[in-house]
């Protein structure tokens, strides 16, 4: 028996916890994602294009939802 590196609790076996591995994944995966998003959407350069992309997104959404109601 050994005690799970990531949740501190007993392990039965020799290794941390499968589900506690998994949610160490995930969270590193995030932070990695986080990280990224500025190089994905190019704002350190063209703030304001964003602005205008995510306002335009923003009402062909709301129409949408118009036109379903």
């Amino acid at each position: 028996m050994k005690v799970c590196s990531i949740c501190h609790k007993i392990s039965a076996s020799d290794e941390d916890h499968l589900d506690c591995q998994q949610k160490r994944r995930v969270e590193l995966e995030d932070e990695d994602l986080k990280r990224g998003l500025p190089e994905r959407f190019n704002t350190t350069k063209n703030i304001d294009d964003l602005n205008v992309e995510i306002k335009a997104l923003l009402e062909h959404m709301t129409k949408e939802k118009e036109k379903k109601s």
